[in-house]
């Protein structure tokens, strides 16, 4: 009877974990797959189907593939015997136990050997002791390419989040164009073809992306499977094989990057929608003079639907690690930066005991630590505090702020902040900018949002005539 360890590994593996079958199933279609993996597979999905070929079954239960079941036993078996038979492999030359490992050619040989003239003074330890200490030599290089393919898959996870980010902001459109009545569907429909049109080349371009990572993520993982292997076999099987491992163990493959801007630029599809209607609702209609970019939002932050507020969120959020988002600091940046003119806003800051907001500089970036460029007002411990680039000022107010009004003239290098409640000057700053500033946001305390306030659309437009 023919071995059957002469049969490819892939035609007793398992599409799912790509493993060798464990009590193997056969579907209609005649694709295998272990039963745990088809029930795993089938956890989450609404209708039952092939992982293959994606074709519906009707079948409530399926017979185990039992012919195939016995092949992925014999040769699970044979595979283990010849380990065994491997652990007494014998010099070729001398036909002796090898006992020894040559260090200067990385091999091992037999006492006999060892006295020959092709190892003299050659250094030798013993096989044990030589196997154990290149297993660890070769572990860090192990974890290297594990933690290489973990950076690889988060990545591909950026489809998936762009995904909801498309449903989420169909949803939320179908939802304000409901204020707007029948006669603005056609500006419904203009823009959910805009996000569609955006969704579609977004995610050919991950689409491309992920074919390529999927390749290098297949290659990372078949060497990493080898890898493990060889550090379970034998000391002798895993010596021979030593220097083919090394090599296969160093990776070249360089680790993906994200671009920016690969997410759905949700700004484009909800920021300031209502406004942009003002001429056919301008008595109803309201405008945020800032709208809130989701993508630069720490992940401890969450906004509101229509991204005018937000609260901490009690626990850190999974989100994809672009380039646009803050890391370190608890803050979520305006859509659009100023560099020029006069312009105010105010915020709703409330009961909320921890806040932060002002604007800072576009070369900012939102990853580590903040370096300058930021001018702002915080509270916290009961105490009001401003912020220029690092220097301090704490303020004296006698009584609770509810609302900042932030006030920013970029030309005369004039950032200031008031209580609009009491129309109370609190602080100006004179800083001569040089770039682009964005407004910032932080919050700090879960029960209470921080909120930008809106202002009537007439009386926005008004000040635009003007």
């Amino acid at each position: 009877m023919a071995s059957t360890l002469s049969l490819p590994e892939e035609d007793l593996s398992c599409p799912v974990c790509c493993d060798i079958f464990k009590d193997p199933v056969l579907l209609s279609c005649s694709h295998s797959f272990c039963k745990a993996c088809l029930q795993e597979y089938w956890k989450e999905k609404k209708e039952r189907d092939c992982p293959v070929c994606r074709r519906k079954s009707s079948q409530d239960s399926f017979p185990l593939n039992l012919a195939l079941k016995n092949l992925c036993e014999s040769f699970l078996q044979e595979r283990r015997q010849r380990a065994s038979a491997g652990s007494e492999v014998l010099c070729s030359l001398h036909s002796e136990k090898l006992k020894l490992y040559c260090l200067d050619d990385k091999q091992p040989v037999c006492v006999v050997c060892q006295t020959s003239r092709k190892h003299t003074n050659h250094r030798f330890r013993p096989i044990d002791e030589a196997a154990q200490y290149h297993k660890e030599e070769l572990k860090p290089a192990l974890k290297a390419l594990q933690e290489k393919l973990k950076i690889f898959n988060e990545v591909k996870q950026t489809a998936k989040h762009i995904k909801i980010q498309t449903q989420h902001t169909e949803r939320q459109i179908k939802e304000e164009f409901k204020k707007l009545h029948q006669f603005l569907q056609e500006e419904v429909e203009a823009r959910i073809a805009a996000l569609r049109n955006e969704e579609k080349q977004k995610s050919q371009m991950m689409k491309e992306k992920i074919e390529g990572l999927s390749r290098e993520i297949s290659t990372l993982s078949h060497t990493i499977k080898a890898i493990e292997e060889e550090l379970r076999a034998e000391d002798i099987s895993f010596l021979q094989n030593y220097k083919d491992t090394v090599k296969r163990a160093q990776s070249t493959l360089p680790d993906p990057q994200l671009v920016s801007g690969a997410l759905i630029d949700v700004v484009k599809h909800l920021g300031n929608l209502t406004f942009r209607v003002w001429q056919k609702m301008q008595d109803i209609v309201t405008y945020t003079p800032v709208t809130l970019d989701p993508n630069t939002a720490h992940p401890d932050l969450i906004l509101s639907e229509d991204l005018t507020s937000v609260r901490d969120s009690r626990e850190r959020q999974q989100l994809p690690d672009n380039p646009e988002r803050f890391d370190y600091y608890g803050w979520v940046l305006g859509s659009e930066g100023f560099n020029s003119g006069t312009h105010s806003w105010d915020v709703e800051v409330g009961d909320s005991i921890d806040w932060d907001l002002g604007v800072l500089t576009e070369s900012v970036q939102g990853k580590g630590i903040l370096q300058g460029g930021s001018w702002g007002i915080w509270f916290d411990d009961g105490e009001y505090t401003i912020s220029s680039q690092g220097s301090l000022t704490v303020l004296t107010v006698k009584q609770k702020l509810q609302r900042i009004r932030v006030q920013l003239d970029w030309d005369r290098g004039k950032l200031s902040f008031s209580d609009s409640d009491r129309n109370t000057h609190l602080h100006t700053i004179t800083h001569t900018f040089t770039e682009r500033v964005f407004p910032y946001i932080c919050n700090g305390n879960t029960l209470h949002s921080l909120r930008i306030l809106p202002v009537k659309a007439s009386v926005t437009a008004e000040q635009h005539s003007h």
